[in-house]
């Protein structure tokens, strides 16, 4: 995909300076608004092409539509559930975020506030200022020997739970992607959540906000955990049903929370607030000097590398760009965009089956990346959509089109030493097949007629199937470049199928009107390439 260039970034939240520095330092214009209402945010939205957001900006769907030149979010942080990721994917527009940026402030919050559940200090701190002196009222317990569950056992989870056991707590936790044998490398023994809750002393969470995950704890799960079990929730107000933990916290069944974030922020319920067992923060886990100034730089590096080509990391929502910077695969993924394209166009729709098959080793992980780009060729004709490789696989579904890959180390001869990918069209006789000569992505087969020397895939070029016999095509072509002011800059012709032979044409521009050679040719379509 030929990303637009980059030119305005507008930074929403209030960043670490060296956020804004880095991003001049890389040639972009940056305008920093803090604060901005959301009538104000549509409008200095809608000339910008890129966002910088902390987790404050609500980056909605109407936000997206305004954002006429939008290109990339980026998300100083780590998780991204203030910006509709969907509606960002359909619009072709990247979300990047910072994974590791906070993750040592949000842990390091949590560690602090196991202590202060287990030592009940900001509850004595706050009666000394009154004035008391309750020694026996805020009667803690050891960590000593308890048992936490660290549900997540991402980056911030298996910080949480190294700097636990140096407490002595015995650590287990679960995690549906992390497999047992790696939690056991940093000391955490993976279990059924139902044999988690009756054992654990402490539960903390370290997980995204998913429909999986919303509620997580909940009425159920407390009934199930030991009486007087600790909560910790420094991750996404929600995984923990508030409802429910007010209710766990008023029988005891629940002996004390610490909440850093909430389902509403700032929360109007007060309730848990208020409870006298509650410590709660105002969203703090990445509110440290070191965090911000840390995210900050990172969410600038990676969207000033992906304005000067130079690769793209942290990406959300369009994995299968990232490969679109390498300089081995770039070339690739226009071949595939192209072949889709022909394949579009020869076979006159966009809806079905397409098989996209690799042949060659140094192809043999490529179909991630093709795929999207094959796809988005495809779409190319037939959608008022600008179609990228972040949306293509979402809007092809959308579309009735679906795209498989399959893989061969070796190409049939006499190819057998070329490396390929070969696009066909279930259920019909279309197929093509090309192949990257240096850079340039060539055709070398469609139809089952094939270029002996391969025709170039590359800006506008003109397509067509006559009589072999016939060079009248020809001759009609050039008489309406010369009347357009045009010059044919190729010409490549197949082998004969049939008794037609395909001609692939290149041209300095696209023609206008094709009235006059359509009465020369079986069919012909025009394409403007990559």
């Amino acid at each position: 995909m030929a990303l637009g260039k980059l030119q305005k970034v507008l930074i929403s939240e209030s960043l670490d300076p060296c956020c804004r520095e880095i991003l001049q330092a890389g040639g972009l214009r940056v305008q920093e608004k803090p604060g901005l209402s959301k009538e104000e945010l549509l409008r200095e939205i809608r000339d910008c092409d890129g966002l910088i957001v902390r987790s404050a900006t609500k980056v909605t769907a109407e936000v997206l539509e305004a954002a006429e030149r939008l290109q990339v979010v980026g998300r100083a942080g780590t998780g991204v559930d203030n910006v509709d990721v969907e509606a960002a994917t359909r619009k072709g527009v990247l979300v990047m975020n910072t994974p590791t940026g906070n993750s040592l402030s949000a842990a390091e919050l949590t560690c602090g506030m196991i202590l202060c559940l287990a030592r009940q200090i900001p509850q004595a701190a706050a009666s000394m200022k009154e004035g008391k002196w309750d020694r026996k009222k805020y009667m803690g317990m050891e960590l000593n020997g308890k048992t936490l569950a660290v549900l997540g056992l991402g980056r911030i989870g298996r910080e949480v739970a190294t700097r636990m056991q140096a407490f002595g707590m015995k650590t287990i936790g679960y995690d549906p992607i992390i497999t047992p044998d790696v939690s056991a490398t940093f000391g955490v023994e993976q279990l059924p959540l139902d044999q988690i809750w009756p054992r654990c002393d402490f539960i903390t969470v370290h997980t995204p906000l998913l429909p999986s995950t919303t509620g997580l704890l909940n009425d159920s799960t407390f009934a199930k955990c030991r009486r007087g079990v600790q909560v910790v929730n420094c991750a996404r107000g929600g995984i923990v049903d508030e409802g429910a933990l007010l209710r766990a916290l008023q029988s005891g069944q629940c002996g004390g929370a610490a909440l850093d974030v909430f389902t509403q922020e700032p929360p109007k319920d007060r309730d848990l607030v208020n409870h006298p067992n509650v410590i709660s923060c105002p969203h703090l886990g990445a509110s440290t000097r070191e965090a911000q100034s840390r995210c900050g730089k990172e969410i600038a590096m990676q969207i000033v590398d992906m304005a000067t080509g130079k690769g793209l990391t942290g990406v959300v929502n369009g994995q299968a760009l990232s490969k679109a910077f390498a300089p081995q695969t770039k070339p690739w993924i226009t071949l595939a965009r192209a072949l889709g394209t022909v394949l579009c166009m020869a076979g006159k729709q966009v809806q079905g089956s397409v098989q996209v098959c690799t042949l060659g080793t140094p192809l043999k992980e490529a179909g991630s990346y093709l795929t999207p780009a094959v796809a988005a060729g495809m779409l190319a004709g037939g959608t008022q959509k600008e179609v990228t490789l972040v949306n293509a696989t979402l809007l092809a579904q959308e579309a009735g089109l679906k795209v498989t890959t399959t893989h061969s180390d070796v190409a049939p001869e006499p190819d057998s030493s070329t490396d390929l990918v070969q696009v066909s069209l279930q259920g019909t006789p279309h197929q093509v097949m090309g192949t990257v000569q240096g850079s340039t992505p060539v055709l070398r087969q469609i139809n089952g007629a094939t270029f002996k020397q391969p025709a170039p895939l590359s800006g506008p070029v003109l397509i067509y199937r006559a009589k072999a016999s016939d060079t009248s095509a020809l001759t009609t072509l050039t008489g309406l470049l010369s009347k357009a002011g045009g010059q044919l800059l190729s010409y490549h012709s197949s082998s004969t199928v049939a008794g037609e032979q395909w001609s692939v044409v290149g041209l300095s521009a696209p023609l206008s009107n094709l009235g006059e050679l359509k009465s020369h040719v079986t069919e012909v379509f025009q394409l403007q390439l990559l």
